[in-house]
């Protein structure tokens, strides 16, 4: 990934598409007072440098709906960078972290039964060298997800 700062520029652009990225570079240039091949070089900069990707978002897994699952993983602490490496690899996972607390590893997982996590913990997490224990939440109820929120932040160093 590059190391480059984003400019005004690029997070405007970045605010454009997180709002609608179907928006076209036209409308976006038009709004910012710039042209729109500058519009369409700095979008292609941005994937590039593995800054943005832009791919489709689904609200459904197939027909079954899926529900998250969160798994905190508790490791052998000098096993816990390899773990979750390990963790990582697993299709079925979608977001693993260490962690400070509670947990040394969180991930996080999409089922559509509670047996299919207990298969996957029972089967794939256990089976894991220095894999402790691990502690299952099944979300019953999602009230707000923002697939935007991993999105890059200004920061304020005033």
């Amino acid at each position: 990934m590059s190391e480059r700062a984003l400019d005004q520029i690029d997070r405007a652009i970045l605010e454009f598409l997180w709002k609608d990225a179907r928006v076209s570079n036209r409308e976006i240039a038009q709004a910012l007072g710039i042209v729109e091949g500058t519009v369409r070089l700095r979008i292609k900069r941005l994937q590039q440098d593995n800054i943005i990707r832009i791919v489709p978002v689904t609200t459904t897994l197939g027909e079954a709906t899926p529900s998250l699952a969160y798994l905190g993983i508790h490791t052998d602490l000098a096993l816990t960078r390899d773990v979750a490496t390990a963790v990582a690899r697993l299709d079925a996972v979608r977001f693993v972290a260490t962690t400070l607390g509670r947990y040394n590893i969180l991930a996080m997982t999409a089922v559509t039964s509670g047996e299919e996590l207990m298969d996957l913990v029972d089967r794939e997490l256990m089976s894991i060298a220095g894999v402790r224990h691990v502690d299952t939440s099944l979300v019953a109820r999602l009230l707000k997800y923002d697939y935007r929120w991993g999105r890059v932040l200004e920061q304020n160093c005033d």
